[in-house]
C-alpha cells in the first residue's frame, strides 16, 4: 500500500511538472513563436495557451517600438564636404514568425543597415540638403532602411537626423558668407530708400517749380522749424527781386 501510494505520489508530481511546462503566458505586447521538432507552427498569443513539453519550442518576441540610436557617420557629401552625422530610428516587429526566422539578430541587422545607409544617403546629398531639407533626407532614409527590413517582417516608422557637425574651417566660411549676404541686403535696401527719397524730391521740385510762392512758403516753414532750438543761428533768405529794387532805388539818389 505505501508503495502504491509513494508510486501515485510520483505520477502526481511528474503530472504537474509536465502541466506547468505545457503552459505558456505572453503579455499583450509579445508574440509567441513555436517551434514543433524544429518546423515552424506560427505566433501565437497574447495571454495564456498550452505547448507539447520537449517537442514545443517557444521563442518570445516583443512587438513594441524600439528606439535605435544611429552613431555618428562620416562622409563626404556630394559637393565635397566632410560632415559627421548621428540620427535616431524607431522601428517594430511586425511579423515575429519572419523575425525569428529570416534573420539571426534583427536588432542588431537593422542597426548596421541604418548605418550604412546614412552614410550612403549621405554621400548622395549635397550639403545646403542637408541643412534646409532635413525632412527629405529623413524620409529618404526611412524609406530606404524599411525597404531592406520588411522581408525580415521590421516595420521603419519613423528615421530622424539629430546632429550635423562640420568642420570648423566650413563654419568660419558659412558665417562670413551670412555676414556678407546681411551687408548685401542692407545696402540694397539703403539704395532703394536713396532712390525712392530722389523720387519724392523731384516730384516735389516740380510741383513747386509750378508756384513760386511756394518755394517762399517753404523757406518759412523751415525757418519756423529751426526756430524751435534756442542756441541757433537763423539766416534768413531774401528774394532777388527784393535785392533788385533796393539796388535801383540807392543808384537813383545817388
Amino acid at each position: 500500500m505505501f508503495q502504491f501510494l509513494s508510486t501515485a505520489g510520483v505520477l502526481i508530481i511528474l503530472a504537474i511538472l509536465l502541466l506547468a511546462s505545457a503552459i505558456r503566458i505572453v503579455q499583450e505586447y509579445e508574440r509567441g513563436v513555436i517551434f514543433r521538432l524544429g518546423r515552424l507552427i506560427g505566433a501565437k498569443g497574447p495571454g495564456l495557451f498550452f505547448i507539447i513539453p520537449f517537442i514545443d519550442r517557444m521563442v518570445k518576441m516583443d512587438l513594441r517600438v524600439v528606439t535605435l540610436d544611429i552613431p555618428a557617420q562620416e562622409a563626404i557629401t556630394r559637393d565635397n564636404v566632410t560632415v559627421k552625422v548621428n540620427a535616431v530610428a524607431y522601428f517594430r516587429v511586425i511579423d515575429p514568425a519572419r523575425a525569428v526566422t529570416q534573420v539571426e539578430d534583427y536588432r542588431r541587422a537593422t542597426w548596421q543597415i541604418s548605418q550604412t545607409s546614412l552614410r550612403s544617403v549621405l554621400g548622395q546629398s549635397e550639403l545646403d540638403d542637408l541643412l534646409a531639407h532635413r525632412d527629405e533626407i529623413n524620409q529618404r532614409l526611412q524609406r530606404i532602411i524599411d525597404e531592406q527590413t520588411e522581408p525580415w517582417g521590421i516595420k521603419v516608422s519613423i528615421v530622424e537626423v539629430k546632429d550635423v557637425e562640420l568642420p570648423d574651417a566650413l563654419k568660419r566660411a558659412m558665417a562670413r558668407q551670412a555676414e556678407a549676404e546681411r551687408e548685401k541686403r542692407a545696402k540694397i535696401i539703403h539704395a532703394e530708400g536713396e532712390f525712392q527719397a530722389a523720387k519724392q524730391l523731384t516730384e516735389a521740385a516740380k510741383m513747386i517749380s509750378t508756384e513760386p510762392a511756394a518755394l517762399q512758403l517753404r523757406y518759412l516753414q523751415t525757418l519756423s522749424e529751426i526756430a524751435l532750438e534756442k542756441n541757433s543761428t537763423i539766416i534768413f533768405p531774401l528774394p532777388l527781386e527784393m535785392m533788385r529794387a533796393f539796388a535801383k532805388k540807392f543808384m537813383v539818389e545817388e
